[in-house]
């Protein structure tokens, strides 16, 4: 994997390679940005290009030191994930005592924290010190949802590299080129912030399986609406797919959405274009107003999701709101 393979990104490209080709490699960094934008994926070919025997701004993937990198058992890189919901201290005291050893070789041993937002305050304030005092020469990777939720003298010692969602065209253009469903890449790519996390949500059977689940659940709502909780009950929490409310909401947010790009004319920008013909009947039997109400109400849904609030009820509360008709047009 080369710098090159990895889809956007340009700003953290720049800044990675130009610090390898000028031998100015910071001792620590933060990879900041949504989850599944390519933070991991660059950090590993990071690791390569600073243990490649060929190249030096990059990673040629062929030699013995970039293939022990692809293959997990590179002696000089260690990860660290989150154990259980964080990462506690004593992760970070053995980071500490393997960092003790010089390397073998010339290069710099290099640790990659993921979710490093995770941190326990003393697995934090165990860090501060080693990034302030290493022993050996090493480079650190902070992987992070956000960067400004660690410890502000951890931030002051580290170099930030942004990353961003990639934008859904591109990736829609890319995963159709794969060979995946085009009305479930389109719901995907506006869900997900990068290609892989993408990958991973196309390639689970349920997440087709909740798609329809929502364009049922709406027409069931907007037509009979009490029969539309009992049809939840059956399609979601008797099903494993209660796991994935999240996703359903925000499928029926992108819905929404889609319905005030039809009345608008905004016909590209709809993300159930195979539903095309449901979402031009559908556009007109509510005000504008009322879709960004049901828009309000479905992100209002994930956010309590977020603070713990019974999954059933959030639902519940969805699908009777869209069946009043106060909103409707009625002539």
């Amino acid at each position: 994997m080369s710098f090159q393979n990895i889809m956007g990104q340009d700003i953290a490209k720049k800044m990675l390679q130009s610090a390898l080709r000028n031998e100015a490699v910071n001792h620590a960094y933060v990879f900041s940005g949504p989850p599944g934008s390519g933070q991991i994926k660059m950090a590993q070919t990071f690791a390569k290009a600073l243990f490649c025997e060929r190249m030096t701004d990059d990673a040629c993937g062929e030699c013995l030191s970039c293939r022990k990198v692809e293959h997990g058992n590179h002696p000089d890189l260690f990860i660290v994930e989150p154990d259980g919901a964080t990462i506690k201290i004593d992760q970070i005291r053995g980071l500490q005592r393997i960092f003790s050893y010089k390397s073998e070789s010339a290069n710099p041993k290099v640790y990659i924290i993921q979710q490093a937002d995770t941190m326990t305050v003393q697995a934090a304030n165990s860090l501060l010190k080693f990034l302030e005092e290493p022993q050996v020469p090493v480079v650190g990777i902070l992987i992070s949802e956000n960067g400004q939720a660690l410890l502000p003298t951890i931030q002051s010692r580290t170099q930030q590299v942004p990353f961003h969602a990639l934008q859904p065209e591109v990736m829609m253009q890319a995963l159709i080129g794969e060979g995946y469903t085009a009305g479930l890449v389109r719901s995907a790519v506006h869900i997900a912030s990068g290609l892989e996390s993408c990958r991973e949500i196309l390639q689970q059977n349920w997440f087709a399986e909740i798609r329809n689940v929502v364009l049922q659940l709406v027409k069931e709502s907007m037509s009979r609406g009490s029969s539309s909780i009992i049809l939840a009950q059956q399609k979601i929490f008797k099903t494993g797919l209660s796991e994935h409310l999240d996703i359903l909401f925000h499928l029926f947010h992108l819905w929404f959405k889609d319905m005030l790009h039809f009345r608008y004319g905004r016909h590209e920008s709809i993300v159930f274009i195979d539903h095309l013909e449901s979402v031009s009947k559908l556009a007109i039997t509510r005000s504008t107003e009322q879709w960004v109400s049901y828009m309000d109400l479905a992100a209002n849904c994930r956010k309590k999701l977020r603070f713990h609030v019974n999954g059933q009820l959030c639902v519940e509360q969805l699908l009777i709101g869209l069946s009043d008709t106060s909103g409707s047009i009625t002539g």
